[in-house]
């Protein structure tokens, strides 16, 4: 997929009955113009038009460079 990220959400939940902190993740595609993230980015997304069938994201920046 040229141009396109996919950038794992991770969200911390606490369990309704139990208490017990939860962990979820979900994934989402993101628009990369000029093809500069790289694996283990932390990057900022921002909200946009749809750019296809399944892309609502674009990359803002990125926030730190992975090791």
């Amino acid at each position: 997929m040229d141009k396109t990220i996919v950038v794992e959400i991770e969200s911390h939940k606490k369990h309704a009955l139990y208490g017990k902190i939860v962990r979820t993740t979900k994934r989402v595609k993101a628009h990369d113009e000029e093809n500069t993230a790289g694996v283990g980015d932390r990057v900022d997304l921002m909200e946009t038009r749809p750019l296809s069938k399944s892309k609502r994201w674009r990359l803002a920046e990125i926030v730190e460079r992975a090791q």
